[in-house]
């Protein structure tokens, strides 16, 4: 007796793997599609960043300028120099983790011959020196000179806690919610990291502000890639066994 030719049709499973596996690919293909336009954005970025960083320092936007600066990509690392006098009564230190360990960054208002303020964060002090008493000699009083990058005020996020002026603690340098919390008109909308010119007695330490960003983007994107190919292996081998023709047996 002649033996039935084995069916083609494609089996409810086997259609179940398939649509799966076009899912699962598209979702790992888009990934990586956008770990390679991260990849092009941080490479973009570092270039803005070092060509600002290392410029001739211009001076700071004046108050006439400062509605102009919605974008801190526009702004963000600009090399400026400003003078003034510090606000050393106003100073808040506002508490970090860098790479000379646990301490606070010090900021105080520079008041320029026009009136505006300007945030300045004069650097780090390690925990035992923040209060100002413990660092006299570099309370500079009189007109000073200023050179630093420009910088996008933080306005918290998920790894910073939440600001407390009622008890003076600080978590962010967040200018808007500084100059509100002590009643600072005409107070510009950036502040300014100051470059490592060194201050009367050592502290606080300027020319801290980070400059290097992580770029994994490109293994990221290659990571994803493979796993799509992988998904496209498998779902490929598991559809040709769910949909191998069923072997009579010898009963049949």
């Amino acid at each position: 007796m002649t033996n039935p030719t084995p069916s083609r049709r494609i089996r409810p499973a086997a259609i179940v793997v398939i649509f799966l596996t076009v899912i699962l690919t598209g979702c790992l293909l888009a990934l990586g599609t956008w770990q390679v336009k991260r990849l092009s954005w941080k490479l973009d970025l570092i270039a803005r960043v070092e060509e600002r960083a290392h410029a001739t320092p211009v001076d700071a936007p004046a108050e006439n300028d400062w509605a102009a600066l919605a974008d801190p990509a526009q702004y963000e690392y600009r090399r400026v120099r400003l003078t003034g006098t510090y606000l050393h009564q106003e100073e808040v230190q506002v508490y970090t983790v860098s790479d000379l360990g646990p301490g606070y960054w010090v900021l105080t208002p520079l008041q320029r011959d026009d009136g505006s303020l300007v945030i300045v964060n004069r650097g780090f002090v390690p925990s035992d020196k923040r209060d100002p008493s413990t660092r006299a000699e570099g309370e500079i009083t009189g007109p000073v000179d200023v050179v630093g990058l420009m910088r996008a005020p933080e306005t918290g996020g998920l790894f910073l806690r939440t600001n407390d002026p009622a008890n003076n603690r600080w978590y962010s340098r967040n200018v808007a919610e500084i100059t509100s919390t002590k009643g600072l008109a005409h107070a510009a909308p950036f502040y300014v990291d100051a470059d490592a010119t060194a201050n009367p007695g050592g502290l606080p330490i300027g020319g801290k502000t980070m400059l290097t960003f992580p770029n994994s983007h490109l293994s990221y994107a290659i990571t994803w890639y493979i796993l799509a190919a992988m998904v496209v292996v498998a779902g490929w081998y598991v559809t040709r066994n769910l949909n191998a023709p069923k072997q009579p047996s010898q009963n049949d």
